[in-house]
């Protein structure tokens, strides 16, 4: 079946041996500075350290490949929808009008193109970060990270649990895709897609039920056990913070504000090549 997707894998990388407080804040900075910067240096630069991270954090193609795929997609109809809808809008935001080809509403603009070039930037430099940060962090050190930033332990370990019941249910689904294939259901890439689509919606309604059922039993045994009875709690999982933490929550931070003092260094957040 090979591995699952987005699924924790530990590995001895130094990516790994950080504390998952470190790495969220980390992930925290990392989001909010590809959020709010539209400056096209910015983003190439995370883009290149994304690259450069993810390669190091040894995170394998099969982990995350077909979830990259999702998200590619619908990048393309973020990207298609936002031309259909306002194919000028390069044009407001810069202030300059440069016809690359045709004319009237639907001419295509280097302003728009520029726009929406760096609303793939912004894609990214996030969606490898998402990536190394769930495929490298142990959900229950993540529940305590979460909890020692001031988020309620409640909440740390729904997303917790909701980690680890991923590859719970690709596993599942796996499992019944390739019944389903012994008895003569072409789900494999040979079969036509409407085909595969509709085979894997027969799959996955009866597993959304499942899950629930599933989550049914854990809240019964949790509400059993007094769980959320007290404001705190104690975590097994917990580490303390290391050298290496230090260090890099120390860069993120600064890379942070050093980002956004340059993005809104003229007034703005969008850097204008057009002036």
């Amino acid at each position: 079946m090979g591995r699952k997707l987005l699924a924790y894998e530990q590995k001895d990388t130094w990516i790994d041996r950080l504390c998952g407080l470190s790495k969220l804040i980390f992930f925290i900075c990392w989001s909010v500075t590809s959020m709010m910067t539209y400056d096209t240096r910015i983003l190439l630069i995370m883009l290149v350290l994304s690259l450069i991270i993810f390669k190091i954090s040894k995170t394998s193609w099969s982990q995350v490949g077909g979830v990259f795929k999702i998200i590619l997609f619908f990048l393309s109809i973020n990207i298609i929808a936002i031309y259909l809808f306002s194919p000028a809008e390069g044009v407001k935001i810069y202030g300059t009008e440069t016809v690359l080809l045709g004319s009237g509403h639907y001419a295509l603009r280097a302003e728009q193109l520029f726009y929406e070039f760096n609303i793939i930037l912004k894609y990214f430099t996030v969606v490898p970060s998402i990536f190394i940060f769930i495929v490298t962090t142990n959900p229950s050190e993540f529940a305590a990270s979460m909890n020692r930033v001031g988020i309620g332990y409640n909440a740390g370990y729904a997303v917790a649990l909701a980690l680890r019941y991923i590859p719970d249910i690709q596993g599942d689904f796996h499992k019944i895709r390739n019944a389903q294939m012994a008895r003569g259901i072409e789900m494999s890439e040979k079969g036509k897609l409407f085909d595969r689509i509709k085979a894997s919606t027969a799959i996955i309604f009866p597993l959304v039920f499942t899950s629930m059922d599933r989550i049914e039993t854990i809240s019964t045994a949790m509400e059993l056990r007094s769980f959320g009875k007290n404001k705190k709690r104690t975590w097994y999982m917990a580490r303390p913070l290391k050298r290496n933490d230090y260090i890099t929550i120390v860069v993120s931070v600064v890379f942070m504000v050093a980002a956004l003092v340059i993005t809104f260094a003229d007034g703005s957040r969008f850097w204008n090549p057009f002036i």
